[in-house]
């Protein structure tokens, strides 16, 4: 791994909380995600199942975790089950988990070779009255692909189908959505190397570089500072390009006069940052441009201070369009008849602000979450206001990622220059 080894007690705690959650003689089993393939015999960059690495820790393919609080065995409470290494494999693809090694990154003493598996749970399963599978409940999940999880499914409940199955995700939504300290510092270890890379940006940047060369940058930097890449598929966009919310083409010509939105994150350790910024490529706002980008920066301040504890992600998303359509009345891009004629369900200040503000941050970029919770303590969050001009060529996103605090929030992304004057200075002093 590109990471520093990540204190074990992170793990070890996380399964407490998991099985304190757990219904008398229940157990839980988590699977690894697939290795995908690409064509031919190629596959892509294995990305581990999140909830799987938040309760082992364990980053490689073909694991599965099983936790059994109320088993008769002790050694049976927490159990790994680990792709079994040979030595065509290490000389192949490198050298896989041995027994001992899981156990220093987890914390879990009881290590079985896959083969094992079938044999053991007959065992468990015995003892067990309830049974907790992980499927993907995330309310932006759209996809058709079926997943090692879900083929797992299929089966294990075709063999026991007499059991009482239960849902993990809503347990696992509420505990991931509070960070420990251990996972704040990750996420800020994530968001000081893609500090560096924003920064890097406002000095190499210059009219006539195309998109995909300074796209080229934020890897450089990911890279050599122990990311494993973009976090997501990212946004550099130039001009009219911006006001296309999900442009990932990078392939136009930066031109003088431009305002370049870069919405770009990676990953460290498992933990993604998401930043978005909008510069001029020449490094100079001309007044149009100040004046809608210091109307989102406004937004964004005043949206950063309603992330607090006791706060509702619903109400809050109401709360920062009343602060948009403000601005937009000022910038001459709606009136008061619009607002006044407005559909309740698609307010006026949508034609020029149509996302949400504030989305959950962590193991996913768009990370698991209760969104009819209150705030609290330990949620990280991102900010990310912005006004989309098609017939002006003006699209501009301001986006940090932050940790509610209790006194204060920390701004993880703090460092990454977001008003004008720090933007031209940084700009026009290499």
């Amino acid at each position: 791994m590109r990471y520093s080894k990540i204190d074990t007690s992170l793990f070890v705690e996380n399964r407490k909380r998991f099985v304190k959650e757990l219904k008398p003689n229940a157990l839980a089993i988590f699977n690894s995600n697939d290795i995908m393939p690409t064509n031919a015999d190629g596959t892509m960059k294995f990305l581990q199942n999140k909830n799987l690495f938040y309760l082992s820790g364990v980053d490689q393919e073909e694991s599965i975790l099983v936790l059994f609080p109320d088993a008769f065995n002790a050694a049976h409470r927490e159990v790994l089950f680990l792709k079994e290494t040979n030595a065509h494999i290490a000389r192949w693809e490198g050298e896989k988990l041995s027994k001992e090694q899981a156990f220093e990154v987890s914390g879990i003493k009881t290590v079985f070779w896959l083969s094992e598996f079938d044999r053991i749970m007959k065992d468990l399963m015995s003892q067990a009255h309830h049974v907790y599978l992980q499927t993907n409940e995330h309310l932006r999940n759209s996809s058709e692909v079926e997943t090692r999880e879900d083929r797992f499914r299929k089966k294990f409940t075709a063999a026991y189908p007499l059991h009482k199955y239960e849902r993990s995700e809503p347990i696992m939504h509420a505990l991931r959505a509070v960070k420990s300290p251990i996972e704040v510092d990750l996420l800020q270890k994530a968001s000081d190397i893609n500090t560096r890379a924003f920064n890097r940006i406002l000095k190499v940047m210059q009219p006539g570089m195309n998109e995909y060369e300074l796209e080229a940058e934020f890897i450089h930097e990911y890279t050599r500072h122990g990311s494993t890449g973009f976090s997501y598929e990212p946004i550099i966009a130039g001009g009219v390009n911006a006001t296309v919310l999900h442009y990932i083409e990078n392939n136009k010509e930066v031109k003088d006069g431009d305002l370049v939105l870069f919405d770009c994150g990676c990953w460290y350790a498992n933990y993604a940052s998401d930043v978005t910024r909008a510069y001029p490529a020449n490094g100079r706002f001309t007044q149009r441009q100040k004046e809608v980008y210091n109307a989102v920066l406004r937004v964004q301040k005043a949206s950063l201070e309603m992330l607090r504890p006791g706060n509702q992600l619903h109400a809050y998303h109401k709360e920062v369009g009343k602060l948009m359509t403000d601005e937009l009345l000022g910038l001459g891009l709606i009136d008061k008849t619009d607002v006044k004629n407005e559909d309740p369900d698609w307010p006026a200040y949508k034609k020029y602000f149509m996302h949400g503000t504030s989305h959950y941050i962590g193991l996913d970029v768009h990370d698991v979450g209760l969104w009819t919770a209150d705030m609290e303590v330990g949620n990280a969050f991102t900010c990310e206001p912005g006004i989309y001009i098609p017939e002006e060529g003006i699209g501009i996103r301001i986006e940090d990622d932050i940790v509610i605090g209790e006194k204060e929030n920390l701004n993880l992304t703090s460092g990454i220059p977001k008003e004008v004057e720090e933007i031209e200075e940084a700009m026009h002093n290499p």
